[in-house]
């Protein structure tokens, strides 16, 4: 994502199995949300400092977290800081530009939106992590940035033009798709069915969260 921001117009942040999806449900109920990279003692502090409620693991049944289901009645208003290594680390890895995250339930018009800023729009599939840190490229998130980029015209690369095939080929079954990769039979085995069912919904969602200053917020939402 670095290489790309200085000849991006804007990026788009695709995490579809947990923060993006997390995001849009987050901001579609009014609220806000922090990104921060790792949940410890400073993510603790910040939120503190911020007037903000601190995301707990996924695990935590009955408080907010990066599982999407978490977030379906979060009240409007509420600021939440969500730590996460994927989608937030690469959220605040941003420097220059505009900066959306987008999952399957707002890809239309996250990609509406976007071309707003110009032509080059770069989607970034955020991935997951292995244990030794190093990148581990997820099918998810590889059919997301397809769903947004499907939406684009112009050129696309051909990095680009796979991912496009990929939401193509599976989209009148994205629950089946998404079920069966590698991380969505671990959120199957740990009870999360309710986080699929909502992250394979797509075009749902009219909301396009864009990071302003230290937050994701759909500024044509706000209240007057």
């Amino acid at each position: 994502m670095l290489a790309l921001q200085s000849v991006s117009d804007a990026v788009v942040i695709v995490d579809v199995l947990s923060f993006s999806t997390a995001v849009d449900i987050a901001v579609s109920n009014g609220a806000a949300v922090l990104p921060y990279r790792w949940k410890d003692g400073s993510a603790r502090d910040f939120a503190r400092k911020n007037g903000a409620v601190l995301a707990s693991g996924r695990s935590h049944q009955g408080e907010y977290s990066l599982s999407p289901a978490s977030l379906c009645s979060i009240p409007r208003g509420t600021a939440l800081v969500l730590p996460s290594p994927n989608g937030s680390t690469l959220a605040l890895s941003a420097t220059t530009g505009s900066v959306y995250t987008a999952c399957l339930r707002n890809a239309p018009a996250v990609g509406k939106r976007a071309r707003i800023h110009g032509p080059r729009i770069s989607v970034i599939p955020a991935g997951e992590q292995w244990p030794d840190l190093s990148l581990r490229p997820c099918f998810e998130d590889l059919l997301g940035a397809g769903a947004v980029l499907s939406t684009l015209s112009g050129s696309p690369s051909p990095e680009a033009e796979m991912a496009i095939s990929t939401f193509m080929r599976f989209r009148h079954d994205l629950r089946g798709a998404l079920s069966r990769c590698g991380s969505g039979r671990e959120l199957m085995e740990r009870g999360f069915e309710w986080d699929i069912e909502l992250a394979a919904e797509h075009a749902v969602s009219s909301f396009t969260p864009v990071l302003v200053q230290d937050r994701f917020t759909d500024p044509a939402s706000s209240p007057s």
